[in-house]
């Protein structure tokens, strides 16, 4: 792939990450004098119609959403008979890799994160859309502290059949709210107990279930209580364990009712937290891409 003209414009340059499904290209947009990058499915995966199916679906769920904290598609066609689809070149580190690199967050930091794609959830629901894979590792955090919500790969829309019931536990089960575990439809508030998961891990560097075994893990989801996170670490103000407990609830009734109510929960936290002395967390998240000093 490396120097290929897609569509006359798009010239690759390096390979800059590869999935179970498909690769990413960094590409230079001779027409837009930019760099996109360009998510093409691999030639072995494209021979199943049920991949194709889904790599549709993440262009169309994702195509369909403008937002500051959601990867913009561009374009798309085809390649030697695969899709492609080229998007906002992202240039940053997941969550995850983030969090593997420096550990927890700062409450301050983690709060912030949290708004971002509680407002980028809360459009996506507005629209219909169900991401149904919401973690660490499908968002991407930029250098000023931006994130990007990705990989909408097996989101669900309103005019898109559903593909399989097998598709249902594709996102990683450490997130998996238990309705969708016991085998439920996963809906907006499945996406905000996965968000609720995502807030846990970013203030205390863990997920809350852990067992080598994913079926266990699922039901754990469904029967065991949450940890506190102010167990875990006691420096974490009480607000956030209570957002994070009601993002979380087992039942679906009991938790925030939609990720803009989460969202406005979390600007409370950000008011009241004063614990970062004053300094602006808006441009200074450069020290989250280092290792925490011991």
């Amino acid at each position: 792939m490396i120097g290929e003209i897609l569509k006359d414009r798009y010239q690759i340059t390096s390979l800059i990450g590869e999935g179970g499904m498909a690769n990413v290209y960094l590409a230079s947009d001779k027409v837009n004098a930019r760099f996109v990058a360009i998510k093409i499915i691999k030639e072995e995966t494209a021979k199943d119609a049920l991949n194709i199916a889904r790599f549709q679906r993440e262009l169309k769920a994702a195509a369909a959403l403008i937002h500051p904290n959601i990867v913009r598609i561009y374009d798309c066609g085809e390649f030697d008979n695969r899709p492609f689809m080229v998007m906002e070149y992202v240039k940053g580190k997941s969550l995850k890799d983030v969090l593997n690199t420096r550990g927890m967050l700062s409450p301050t930091e983690a709060a912030d994160i949290m708004l971002q794609l509680t407002d980028a959830l809360s459009l996506a629901h507005n629209n219909g859309i169900i991401h149904r894979d919401i973690k660490p590792q499908n968002i991407l955090l930029q250098h000023d502290g931006k994130i990007k919500l990705s990989d909408f790969g097996i989101a669900t829309i309103p005019t898109a059949p559903s593909i399989t019931q097998q598709d249902m536990v594709l996102g990683s089960v450490h997130y998996m709210a238990p309705e969708v575990a016991k085998g439920s439809k996963a809906n907006a508030l499945s996406d905000v107990y996965s968000a609720g998961i995502t807030f846990f891990e970013l203030l205390t560097g863990k997920v809350p279930y852990e067992d080598s075994d994913a079926v266990k893990i699922a039901q754990k989801h469904i029967r065991v209580p949450l940890p506190s996170i102010t167990q875990i670490d006691k420096k974490i103000p009480e607000g956030y364990e209570r957002v994070v407990n009601k993002a979380c609830a087992k039942h679906p009734l009991e938790r925030y009712q939609s990720a803009k109510l989460m969202k406005n929960d979390i600007q409370k936290l950000m008011r009241i937290d004063v614990r970062e002395g004053g300094k602006s967390i808006w441009t200074k998240f450069l020290s989250i891409f280092k290792k925490k000093e011991k």
